[in-house]
């Protein structure tokens, strides 16, 4: 299928990990696989505070970093952990998917982090991955842990916000992030490996059925990671390894083709700045954070909802 070509829009540097923040001396076991020989920080899950303030993980490290409007850094907690995804609750606890130890709840006024969710029917995590928040408060999360197409075990789940947890789909290679459509009818799923993303009908039982895979991708050494949704339904894909970000219709069709100016692990995304136009972008292979404008501005995450 051939579409029209998306325009270019070119992201510029917004915020630059500093020099005494990245990590030169020490290593980290989650570098598996990453083929670096060392990593000075590995940047993802963006998520914006309502003070306008961006935090986002440093996976093998185990950090959470606070990035101010005026990007200023300053590390909001570390920790014996590996978190791959933060999303923030409307009451100003964040929520951490983290690989090694499962979703996490961390209070940034006292500093404290705990568990929420570290077994499942007393069966531990492959590793989770990512995580986004219903209007309702409840809690979507992927495991992803080492699955891809050799091993389409990953799985998405849900955690009701009244505390019961339901397995969607168990049979995903690679789930990565996720979000969900406007109406909340559809979450949207990356599913890394197979270079796709998946999209899962939510019926009104609490299950999922006629699950399809709603882009099909190509290129790139990694594939989709994060993703985020504007208000028109329009679905942005951080494409990890091409170093874009694609921004498609609702329907699925490519209208932009965000381009990095740094490198190519463009990991993770989140909407805000002025007007929420702004897209940022966590540029995890140098360390920076990009920020890119865009005509649509995006829809507003659960911690943004104080009138609920």
């Amino acid at each position: 299928m051939f579409y029209k070509v998306p325009k270019t829009v070119e992201a510029e540097v917004f915020a630059r990990l500093p020099d005494e923040l990245r990590i030169t001396d020490r290593d980290s076991g989650w570098r598996f696989g990453k083929g670096a020989s060392r990593l000075h920080s590995f940047l993802e899950g963006p998520s914006f505070d309502t003070h306008g303030n961006l935090y986002v993980v440093d996976i093998p490290y185990g950090r959470i970093l606070k990035v101010s409007p005026e990007a200023t850094w300053s590390v909001a907690v570390e920790y014996d952990g590996w978190p791959n995804g933060l999303k923030i609750h409307k009451d100003g606890s964040i929520f951490i998917a983290d690989h090694r130890l499962g979703i996490m709840r961390f209070d940034p006024e006292t500093g404290s982090i705990h568990p929420v969710i570290q077994k499942i029917k007393r069966e531990g995590l492959k590793g989770v991955n990512d995580l986004v928040f219903g209007s309702n408060g409840d809690l979507y999360f992927t495991d992803q842990g080492q699955t891809g197409l050799q091993d389409p075990s990953g799985r998405v789940y849900r955690l009701r916000d009244d505390g019961q947890i339901d397995l969607l789909v168990d049979n995903v290679p690679s789930p990565n992030g996720l979000v969900l459509t406007p109406d909340e009818s559809a979450l949207l799923v990356a599913v890394t490996r197979a270079n796709q993303v998946w999209r899962l009908p939510l019926h009104a039982d609490g299950t999922t059925s006629k699950v399809a895979a709603f882009v099909n991708l190509s290129g790139g050494l990694a594939g989709p990671d994060g993703l985020a949704m504007n208000t028109e339904g329009g679905l942005a894909i951080a494409h990890c390894g091409l170093g874009v970000v694609w921004i498609l219709d609702r329907l699925g069709q490519p209208l932009y083709r965000v381009q990095s100016s740094e490198g190519l692990s463009t990991t993770n995304i989140a909407y805000g700045g002025d007007r929420n136009r702004d897209l940022y972008i966590t540029e995890s292979e140098t360390g920076c954070i990009l920020r890119a404008r865009l005509t649509t501005p995006g829809q507003l995450m659960y911690s943004h909802h104080l009138d609920d």
